[in-house]
């Protein structure tokens, strides 16, 4: 999740209320028009935002989740949402898996307001070794939720929908109205923001009642996580380690796309997604920036 431009490396996750999970599946597909639905059997590609993968971790092999005799380490299902939830209302820091990669995850909503939450937001860059000028994304747990935090308003009708859920982050303007804390990624005007095509994660977010702070789970600089073995040494900072098996969705992590401009678009970073991203952007009759000079 690491993004190769200033403002593409600072997101983190917000989500609001809403109902939690809608089925037992940790990244299973859910009732939406956004780019795809993840599954650990990989389907034909289609030319939406990505692979379909119906996720359901009901029919992971039993063996996968030997790990789960580890202590920290669940299986990331609905039934262990409220646990994660409790997790990051104490200011703990959790792994998660995505529709692309695993993260740590810490709750950044009340990072505006409680001491807990900002120590969990500060041990997740002592936990990756990243740099403090290095900004989060937020997470939320529907698309209706990013009028909250960014703004929104000069995109086309349908566009939000149609990237989201998936592996799509992001890049908006906050505005004067958004309820992002100004100390929260300082100094930048934008953020960037996520809906993983996931219903765990999205599950936590909608029971948190607000937003993840989140970002990969690696140490900065290091290959990005597709398997909770791949940050095994990185396991004893967290309150869980959420099992999701192997994700198919390989290591590019998200493509990052800046939206913050009327009619344009600029790709941040290719990501899993940059071919279905671009064609939905230019569908909305969005142009693309060139390369800044």
């Amino acid at each position: 999740m690491n993004i190769p431009t200033k403002i593409a490396g600072r997101f983190p996750l917000f989500l609001s209320s809403a109902p939690l999970l809608p089925s037992s599946s940790s990244c299973s597909s859910l009732p939406s028009r956004g780019l795809r639905s993840l599954s650990l059997v990989p389907i034909l590609h289609s030319r939406r935002l990505r692979p379909k993968m119906a996720w359901s971790l009901e029919k992971l092999d039993a063996a996968a989740f030997e790990v789960t005799q580890l202590g920290v380490v669940r299986p990331a299902t609905e039934a262990h949402v409220d646990e994660a939830v409790e997790a990051l209302r104490a200011g703990k820091v959790i792994a998660v898996p995505t529709d692309t990669l695993y993260g740590f995850a810490c709750d950044a909503w009340y990072f505006l307001c409680d001491c807990s939450s900002l120590e969990a937001v500060h041990r997740i860059y002592e936990i990756k070794g990243r740099k403090h000028t290095n900004p989060l994304a937020i997470c939320v747990g529907d698309v209706l939720d990013i009028t909250r935090f960014a703004v929104t308003d000069h995109l086309p009708h349908g566009l939000l929908e149609s990237l989201l859920p998936g592996p799509v982050t992001l890049v908006l303007r906050r505005g004067e109205s958004s309820m992002l804390e100004k100390s929260l990624n300082p100094g930048l005007e934008s953020i960037g923001v996520r809906v993983p095509d996931c219903n765990f994660i999205r599950g936590i977010a909608r029971g948190l009642g607000s937003a993840l702070a989140l970002t990969s789970a690696n140490l900065s600089g290091q290959p990005s996580s597709v398997s909770i073995k791949d940050f095994e040494n990185l396991w004893e900072h967290c309150a869980y380690v959420y099992q999701g098996g192997v994700l198919p969705s390989g290591r590019a992590g998200s493509t990052v796309v800046d939206l913050t401009r009327l009619g344009k678009f600029k790709i941040l970073r290719s990501g899993s997604a940059r071919e279905e991203t671009v064609a939905i952007l230019e569908r909305h009759s969005l142009e693309e920036e060139g390369p800044s000079s």
